[in-house]
């Protein structure tokens, strides 16, 4: 049977057909939906971790107990994941382990577009890339059946092109998994890395990276596509299928498997080519190792560097190398689209984390954020970011701002599921060095950004079961911080209140603003468009500042001030009430009565 799946719902597929049976995640763009999906198949195993590394432990852990197993996250995960990356590959284990990394060229939804393939040869494990969802799925088995071969962990490689395109996939059968359950493996001198073990388990591993060196010679998924001699390609993931549109009559040798590389074959086509390229994204991975071997190759002297690829960018930097006559340029088609007005990304009308972000920007104070929808406060008007580095950043910058002397009183933001993932250790170096820093935590009871996945604090698992729910105010409070609040998300007053008491204090204080996503179904329910009045409004600009899209400006005048009155478009409001808090002539009246779901 044929469907149609787009890469990462080829994976999720490829992980129920190859027989996996314990999968771990964080959630993050663009690898979200892998876990999503297979957490849809019968008689598997999936759940949410709370960050990468313990996603990657818990995998582990389960292919120590004989079960095949995965864990999956965006590229930037393996950053956090690293450590427990690195031990796997010194223990191996008792069945195969797969470790997807989605890396993300152009930053579609990233803080970099670092390129993960440098974690495989780091770390001597064998990385695979798929070109298109069919191999995604295939890959997936073929990951699993060289872990297993070869007593390592596997690095599958995707990118954000080949996550979220979709192609036909030829289904197939699952492969029955283990059902005898053996005793957890004793075996200390492979699985307990002491010293004196783990200086023994290293000349294992590179030899069983030169191993599978040489069984990548045979690997079916490296394949050769002869073509004219004149010009030959190498070439691995998405960027074989723009090697193969703008060079049809090229040689092209694709890599399946981009390390190790198969070095004899390198050698053969490269001595049958008159020259030899390498069509990759990101860094020079394959190129450097080609040069290495004292191949002669060209690779980021014609391509760039940064970026992701598409056939036109590919065709283009063929032309200006002499690759391909200019008479090969494709001009865009011609469309007449007329001056389009900016769109900076917002936040949502109704986000809950808004009145925090209008605070904090009143009391201009130093914001230290992190990553999520809120880091979106960095734009006009609010502006209350002041650095954004990675999960669970804000609160060690605050902290180490404030060690260095900084005259300004440091506040940390960070949401719920970031907390629970990073930003727990963080806060209790805070408290145990006594920093006077302020701790924002944004609950809005899920994990927002990246769709909506359940976190330890939503009292749900991805398989949709009822768990306990972790709630905030007493685990700050057991971490040792002393002034602690819960305010709900939409009292603005409150949180004024709170914060300009909180700044001025010289020992750690959390303040937790707790509201459901605007866009959660049981909040949506609740939606009641506000209006302004037309004839209270003097157009004082008070509600523009707070950033929401629903209210505009409108054509009509205030006479004394001649300044635009507020305007609400009902289609987008929710009804927050944010702005009738601080209108002060009372032009955007309260609902009587606030309108709780299902009533």
């Amino acid at each position: 049977m044929i469907k149609m799946l787009s890469g990462n719902e080829a994976v999720a597929r490829g992980m129920w057909e190859a027989g996996v049976v314990v999968a771990s995640a964080y959630p993050g763009t663009p690898s979200t939906e892998i876990l999503e999906n297979y957490a849809l198949f019968p008689n598997v195993y999936a759940e949410w971790a709370t960050n990468e590394k313990v996603a990657v432990d818990v995998a582990i852990g389960a292919a120590y107990a004989g079960r095949r197993a995965m864990a999956i996250m965006k590229h930037v995960g393996l950053n956090v994941a690293a450590d427990s990356f690195m031990y796997a590959s010194m223990t191996g284990m008792e069945a195969g382990l797969v470790i997807v990394t989605a890396d993300d060229p152009a930053m579609h939804s990233s803080q970099n577009e670092q390129d993960n393939r440098t974690f495989a040869k780091f770390a001597r494990v064998p990385c695979l890339e798929p070109s298109d969802s069919q191999e995604a799925k295939d890959m997936v088995r073929l990951a699993f059946d060289l872990s297993e071969r070869f007593d390592t962990p596997v690095l599958l490689r995707l990118t954000t092109r080949i996550c979220h395109s979709t192609s036909a996939v030829e289904l197939g059968e699952r492969i029955a998994p283990v059902t005898e359950i053996k005793p957890f493996p004793r075996n200390p001198a492979k699985y307990v890395m002491v010293p004196g073990n783990a200086i023994k388990r290293h000349p294992l591993i590179e030899q069983r990276i030169r191993d599978i060196a040489v069984f990548a010679e045979t690997f079916p998924v490296n394949r050769l596509e002869p073509g004219r001699h004149s010009l030959g390609i190498l070439t691995c993931g998405v960027s074989y299928q723009y090697a193969k549109e703008v060079f049809p009559d090229a040689s092209i040798l694709r890599l399946g498997m981009s390390w190790p590389l198969p070095e004899k074959s390198l050698r053969a086509f490269a001595q049958s080519m008159d020259r030899l390229i390498v069509i990759e994204e990101l860094d020079p991975f394959i190129e450097e190792a080609v040069r290495l071997m004292g191949i002669p190759v060209e690779g980021k002297s014609i391509f760039p560097i940064t970026g992701e690829f598409d056939p036109r960018l590919v065709r283009e930097s063929a032309i200006q190398a002499g690759l391909l006559p200019s008479s090969a340029h494709v001009p865009l088609p011609g469309l007449e689209t007329g001056p389009l007005p900016s769109r900076p990304p917002v936040l949502c009308p109704g986000c809950p984390h808004r009145p925090a972000f209008y605070i904090l920007n009143k009391l201009k104070v130093p914001v230290n954020g992190d990553i999520g929808c809120y880091t979106l406060a960095l734009t006009p008007p609010l502006s209350a970011i002041h650095t954004c580095g990675c999960m669970g950043a804000g609160i060690g910058v605050a902290h180490g701002a404030a060690k260095a002397g900084s005259p300004d009183h440091h506040v940390a933001v960070i949401g719920d599921s970031t907390f629970f993932h990073t930003g727990i250790p963080a806060l209790v170096n805070v408290v145990y060095n006594n920093s006077p820093v302020t701790t924002i935590i944004l609950d809005n009871r899920i994990t927002g950004m990246t769709g909506h996945q359940d976190n330890p604090g939503t009292g749900r698992t991805l398989l949709g079961q009822e768990t306990v729910r972790i709630e905030l105010e007493p685990l700050v409070r057991a971490l040792g911080v002393k002034h602690v609040q819960s305010v709900p998300g939409y009292e603005v007053k409150t949180i004024e209140k709170v914060l300009k008491e909180y700044v001025k204090l010289k020992e750690p204080a959390v303040l937790i603003v707790v509201e459901p996503c605007a866009l959660l179904p049981e909040a949506r329910k609740r939606w009641v468009p506000l209006e302004v009045l037309a004839d209270k409004c003097n157009g004082c600009t008070l509600c523009f500042r707070i950033g929401c899209p629903a209210i505009l400006k409108s054509d009509e005048l205030d006479e004394k001030t001649q300044r635009p009155k507020a305007l609400i478009d009902a289609s987008m409001c929710t009804g927050c009430e944010v702005c009738a808090e601080i209108c002060p002539r009372d032009a955007i009246p309260f609902r009587p009565v606030r309108v709780e779901a299902g009533e």
